[in-house]
């Protein structure tokens, strides 16, 4: 009887073998169920190319099964948690547009605001270029990159020690300035606040208690306060308390939340911006 000659792929030890779909299927299982892997890690796990993996996980993500990050990949559920910005760039980038969009349409010429760190503003950043004369008070790292020079006139970052993994600066709400150091308290017009959740019954919240302390002095020092969330986050709640429902005057999100959601909204006074129910015009 004649021979089989072997390659190298059929050669693994006593690894099963797998159709692509069923490897990617159990490739989505293992990510979700690690949190983290490395193509590195999956490639030895699964006996099988560095590229090989790529392309897996490529598919994976584009598929909404995990989140790519360079070098490997995290699970969609881990990343909706306090993760790098890296990782958090890639959630609901659409919706985040849509959010920023909407949000912008609440911040007027020459008005005084106040945001926080986070994607969601990011985007929001990004929606203000026709914007004329701001000022802008901010704890995001990342604003003074994103946001057109022509829409503001003054941009400050708020000082405090800075967390690298949201590109934020964490500590009070205020300014020292002079020779002496003299803290200037401020007041703005318009809070712009990205929250990682929200509840009908336990309001605002996220993942980080610093920031939450933060986020909840922006809003006090503000004459009015919008907060910005997209529909992943109805429903949830996380360690860091910002404020109950009432804390704000506007909800910007991409869809309709949930009726209980609602409800405790109008029963707070919160009026809901979204695609299908847009912001009225501002008076000064």
């Amino acid at each position: 009887m004649e021979a089989i000659p072997l390659i190298a792929d059929d050669i693994h030890d006593d690894r099963p073998k797998r159709l692509p779909a069923g490897r990617k299927a159990d490739l989505a299982a293992y990510v979700s169920q690690v949190g983290q892997v490395t193509v590195g890690m999956v490639a030895e796990r699964y006996g099988v190319s560095i590229d090989t993996i790529r392309r897996d996980l490529d598919q994976l993500d584009a598929e909404g099964a995990v989140i790519r990050t360079h070098g490997g990949a995290v699970s969609a559920a881990a990343g909706s948690r306090d993760s790098g910005l890296d990782v958090r760039l890639r959630l609901q980038p659409q919706e985040k547009e849509i959010i920023g969009s909407l949000a912008s349409t609440l911040v007027e010429d020459g008005s005084v605001i106040m945001i926080n760190a986070g994607t969601t503003t990011l985007a929001l950043a990004r929606h203000l270029s026709n914007r004329r004369d701001l000022t802008i008070a901010t704890n995001n790292l990342r604003i003074p990159a994103e946001i057109s020079p022509s829409a503001f006139r003054d941009l400050y970052i708020f000082g405090g020690s800075v967390r690298t993994i949201t590109q934020a600066t964490t500590g009070p709400v205020s300014f020292q300035v002079g020779p002496n150091n003299t803290e200037v308290d401020i007041h703005t017009d318009l809070a712009l606040i990205a929250v990682g959740a929200v509840s009908a019954t336990h309001g605002y919240s996220t993942s980080n208690l610093g920031d939450a302390a933060m986020m909840t002095d922006m809003m006090k020092r503000s004459k009015r306060v919008a907060i910005l969330a997209d529909s992943s986050k109805f429903g949830r709640r996380l360690f860091g308390q910002v404020s109950g429902l009432e804390g704000a005057d506007y909800f910007v999100t991409d869809s309709i939340p949930p009726d209980d959601l609602v409800e405790a909204l109008q029963q707070n006074g919160v009026q809901l911006v979204t695609p299908s129910n847009q912001p009225p015009m501002l008076l000064n």
